[in-house]
């Protein structure tokens, strides 16, 4: 694939979804399946995709300065590693929302932090060192936010293996 760099497209409106150019989708959809465990990932990508490294790390800098992505990194599995992990969600009026997800998404911990029309309306993955870390971290979030924390550990794991095309 040959693409070429062009500057990170800018939201116009929460409402509006951001225009991207044909690098920064390369980019987006080609880092969704991971990177090679080698020495050099991001030039392996780079080179699959026709780009300069340094394009490629530029885009991807640039993109999350821009909040157009919200996080890059790897995906550890708490769980297995000795960690606690849970899905919790929260009740939280609509006058509130803005300043409670700003709160809750300030804790390392949480990652995933989604927006659901449902009487639990904000939903979001907790990934602790401990599984004790779960519910010390539950009752800062309460702490901070003033709203009850719903834990919902996983009773069962399925891997979907979803990736969101742009």
């Amino acid at each position: 694939m040959s693409v070429t760099a062009e500057p990170a497209a800018r939201r116009e409106s929460p409402d509006v979804a951001p225009a991207f150019t044909d690098t920064e989708k390369a980019i987006i959809n080609r880092l969704q399946y991971g990177l090679p465990l080698t020495p050099s990932p991001y030039r392996d990508v780079a080179e699959e995709l026709g780009i300069s490294e340094q394009t490629l790390l530029d885009t991807l800098k640039a993109l999350l300065a821009n909040r157009t992505l919200t996080r890059f990194g790897p995906m550890f599995h708490a769980g297995e590693m000795g960690g606690g992990l849970t899905l919790a969600a929260m009740r939280i009026p609509e006058q509130d929302f803005d300043r409670v997800t700003e709160q809750v998404n300030s804790f390392a911990e949480v990652a995933h932090n989604y927006r659901r029309e449902h009487e639990l309306n904000m939903w979001f993955v907790l990934a602790t060192e401990t599984p004790e870390g779960i519910a010390e971290t539950i009752g800062r979030i309460e702490a901070l936010t003033g709203y009850p924390v719903y834990n919902m550990p996983k009773e069962q794991e399925f891997h979907v293996n979803l990736h969101f095309e742009v």
